[in-house]
């Protein structure tokens, strides 16, 4: 076990130190808005206020799926949001989530402003608003339904959890590890014995449970966060990296994964996205010779 000293809580806790790791300069223990600062306003009615993280990508594949089966009324500007910068501490974005975290989105096709927040909700919202990747049949919608919210509840102790105390803590605590990987294993073999029985997660239909689950589950199963794959055996998960490998094809998932990047490989970056033109510049952009 650890040998860092035992630590006795307090009676009452107080926030009265830096708590170290990556991320610690963003992380407090209240809500509301620290500085004022009003959101920009694109010309098409869905204003997405994001950043690529897994949950950010999940709303851009999912507007990019729509616009690639023909909704044209889901043409929408995306908005980058630095939160290493803490801009989702504006006034503006806590305006649109309360709650402090990207995704935001504001529908503003209606009389009034329609804001969504949460990652799950705007995907719900979404797909009932277009009618759209969320199946009509009772028995399957409720199936999509149901992994869609294994997704919520699951990947906190992926990200929160496991990705913490592995990768940014500022100490590593064996404890704490070996809980978290536990547990990510064991909710690998959930979705694997799942995709064992069916091409995704609904059944034979591509859905937003799929769109959820992916940018999770499917970066840690190709070995692209955390730098865990070799610690966690994410080989052992055949199905999963089946369905991981089918969802990545897609072309409207490469364009998603793009938008709203600031990391990674320059060309896989589109920071921001107001127009489908904006990623044939960046095509562009690839053929240019350097300098």
């Amino acid at each position: 076990m650890s040998d860092q000293p035992e630590y006795t809580p307090p009676r009452v806790w107080t926030w009265d130190k830096p708590s170290g790791g990556a991320f610690a300069s963003i992380n407090r223990p209240v809500a509301g808005p620290t500085h004022d600062k009003e959101l920009p306003v694109g010309r098409h009615p869905l204003q997405l206020y994001s950043l690529a993280t897994p949950n950010g990508v999940k709303v851009t594949v999912m507007l990019e799926e729509l616009l690639a089966a023909g909704h044209t009324g889901a043409e929408y500007d995306a908005w980058l949001i630095k939160i290493n910068d803490g801009e989702q501490f504006g006034s503006g974005f806590v305006g649109v989530n309360p709650n402090s975290k990207i995704p935001a989105l504001v529908d503003r096709s209606g009389p009034a402003p329609q804001r969504v927040f949460e990652s799950g909700a705007i995907l719900l919202y979404l797909a009932e608003k277009f009618g759209a990747f969320l199946p009509e049949d009772h028995a399957t919608r409720t199936e999509c339904l149901s992994w869609l919210f294994w997704q919520m509840g699951s990947a906190p102790y992926l990200g929160g959890g496991f990705g913490h105390f592995y990768a940014y803590a500022p100490i590593k605590i064996e404890y704490a590890i070996d809980r978290f990987a536990m547990e990510v294993k064991r909710q690998l073999d959930v979705l694997d014995r799942r995709l064992g029985e069916s091409a995704y997660l609904a059944g034979s239909e591509y859905t937003i449970a799929d769109m959820a689950v992916w940018p999770w589950y499917g970066a840690l199963a190709k070995g692209l966060v955390y730098g865990a794959a070799e610690f966690l055996a994410v080989h052992e998960y055949e199905n999963v990296r089946r369905w991981t490998d089918a969802i990545a094809r897609r072309p409207a998932v490469r364009r998603g994964r793009m938008v709203n990047r600031t990391f990674g490989e320059p060309s896989e970056q589109l920071h921001e996205r107001h127009d489908a033109s904006d990623f044939d510049t960046k095509t562009e952009d690839k053929a240019k010779p350097a300098g």
